[in-house]
């Protein structure tokens, strides 16, 4: 019984010290996760919303502000987030990825709507990518 406490208390202050340091690993001028609806999320990046794709899988827009010209995806589950990130790594491209949601566009355009949206960022090369100088097979 004792060991079994022991057990508890080690894993719940394993499970606060994880906590305190993922607090203190983002960094302070970084603002909030963006949340919300394609329009909500939009608006926060200073993007005028003009609806392109209108599933219920997605939404997506496209958006041109100071920050650049990217587009603007809402996923409705987190699963199909995950899903059109792993389709994109065949085109390769920088993403700024929240909860649900994605931006893709140039990396500079990304890193700085990220200073509006929050988020993390996600850069891939194209799978079919060949260094430079090599022959490709036909």
């Amino acid at each position: 019984m004792l060991r079994l406490r022991r057990t508890r208390r080690t894993a719940a202050v394993a499970a606060i010290l994880l906590a305190l340091a993922a607090c203190e690993s983002a960094p302070a001028d970084r603002p909030e996760e963006a949340a919300g609806t394609l329009e909500e999320i939009a608006e926060r990046a200073g993007c005028a919303p003009d609806v392109q794709t209108d599933a219920t899988e997605l939404r997506q827009t496209p958006c041109a502000t100071d920050d650049g010209t990217y587009v603007l995806t809402t996923f409705a589950t987190d699963r199909g987030l995950r899903e059109w990130l792993n389709q994109s790594k065949d085109y390769g491209g920088s993403y700024l990825v929240g909860r649900r949601w994605a931006v893709s566009g140039e990396a500079g355009t990304v890193e700085r709507v990220r200073e509006r949206l929050g988020g993390r960022i996600e850069t891939t090369e194209p799978h079919g990518a060949q260094p430079s100088g090599s022959a490709g097979h036909h």
